[in-house]
């Protein structure tokens, strides 16, 4: 179990703005600004700094939701800032309040929600939904042939 996490627990994180992570790398006819996947995990990575101090033996913390506004662009070389604050806890749920920023103007803000969980519990429950998945997928009926 995680040590209690203080509400207004802060967390950041930055990057520059690199070529790929732009809508033109994407799609090339799209403007080379900041794309929002990109925007939002810098967001996601602000909130988990501000969870991993608080983490014990395989802990870790997984993102469960987002409600991010992009508003403003960004330019390739420019410097993201973003932040994220602990603003409740509802008892197995984290949710942030957070930024981004390109040094003159906040770009996106929103809320993100994460998770605390054992790593090795986590991967072994996938393991277990990816075995029973394929054991049913090995028992599904052939579907009916043409004789035609």
């Amino acid at each position: 179990m995680a040590k209690p996490i203080p509400i207004c627990t802060r967390g950041e994180a930055e990057t520059v703005v690199q070529a790929k992570n732009t809508l033109t790398a994407w799609k090339e006819h799209l403007p080379p600004v900041y794309s929002t996947p990109s925007m939002i995990g810098m967001m996601e990575a602000a909130a988990y700094n501000a969870l991993e101090p608080f983490c014990e033996g395989d802990e870790v913390s997984v993102g469960t939701a987002i409600n991010i506004v992009h508003r403003a662009p960004a330019l390739e070389g420019q410097t993201i800032k973003a932040e994220a604050v602990l603003e409740s806890f509802d008892g197995r749920f984290y949710t942030f309040k957070a930024s981004a920023s390109n040094g003159t103007e906040v770009i996106g803000y929103g809320t993100i929600a994460r998770a605390i969980v054992s790593k090795a519990k986590f991967e072994d429950k996938q393991r277990q939904k990816a075995a029973a998945a394929k054991k049913e997928e090995k028992y599904q009926p052939a579907p009916p042939t043409s004789t035609a």
